[in-house]
């Protein structure tokens, strides 16, 4: 029986929870055919390892360093991923194409909805690398107005206008030691490392809205504690991993929908066991 394969790349990438919930959705298909590993791959390594796919790699997933660095090696990418130059997903077609796509965007959207949330007036960002302008590619298609971005640098605060301008959305930049004022948004989308967004915890209002912290280990983050003592509603890194996963899943495999309670499980099954 001939193996098809899909992996995770990326650099570090040893605690990676993709494996864990694309082989869940691959068991739960009936693909046993299937199957899906990880492998540390640095940007340097990046285009040899691409080049030696052979036709039985059917996806990958993409992360930090590559989500830039695999765009030139590819043949096509969407307009979603091109809006954020950014790729997490790459799906190998059987005429030999590479095709790349960003699920982010789409998964941040989709977690949303699953929690009510489906339009609002407007929001705050915490942070300003990566995963921020996802985030606001993500707002531009459910927030109405102002977005507020909270930056630790002059230079960060000029890029994140910059994605405003490119993605359509009214940004607004504010210096980090006014980032307590982002937790009176509607919707507060942390992207910081773990510990830079525990100094906020103490400033969560009462009744505050949604936030959207998508770390995931470790969790729940300081702040997030706090949110849900608050009855704020929360979400965290495993409701993003999980509805992107489901995107790539669908995209790699052709198979829809993608077991979206089964991958949950799985998420939450590992990393409860890596505590």
């Amino acid at each position: 029986m001939t193996r098809i394969r899909a992996a995770v790349l990326g650099s570090p990438i040893e605690h990676s929870l993709s494996p864990v919930l694309h082989r869940a959705a691959y068991r739960e298909l009936g693909l046993d055919d299937w199957s899906y590993d990880r492998f540390e791959v640095d940007e340097a390594a990046l285009p040899g390892f691409v080049a030696g796919l052979g036709p039985e790699w059917a996806g990958l997933s993409l992360t930090m360093p590559l989500k830039r660095a695999i765009i030139p090696l590819l043949d096509g990418v969407s307009e979603t991923a091109a809006s954020v130059e950014a790729v997490n997903t790459v799906v190998l077609t059987r005429d030999g194409r590479r095709l790349g796509d960003n699920t982010d965007i789409p998964g941040i959207v989709a977690a949303l909805h699953e929690r009510g949330v489906e339009k609002v007036p407007s929001a705050a960002i915490l942070g300003a690398g990566a995963t921020a302008s996802s985030a606001l590619a993500a707002l531009s298609r459910i927030c109405t107005g102002e977005v507020t971005a909270y930056v630790r640098s002059s230079a960060r605060a000029d890029e994140m206008r910059q994605w405003g301008e490119r993605l359509g959305v009214a940004v607004r930049t504010a210096d980090w030691s006014e980032a307590a004022a982002a937790l009176q948004a509607p919707l507060v989308i942390a992207t910081t490392p773990a510990g830079a967004t525990d100094e906020l915890a103490a400033a969560v209002p009462a009744g505050p809205g949604t936030l959207f912290d998508v770390l995931y280990d470790p969790w729940p983050t300081a702040l997030a504690a706090a949110w849900s003592q608050r009855g704020g509603t929360l979400l965290g890194g495993l409701d993003l991993l999980v509805h992107q996963a489901v995107l790539q899943v669908e995209q790699m495999t052709g198979r829809s929908p993608a077991p979206l309670e089964v991958m949950r499980r799985a998420g939450l099954a590992a990393l409860s066991g890596a505590h």
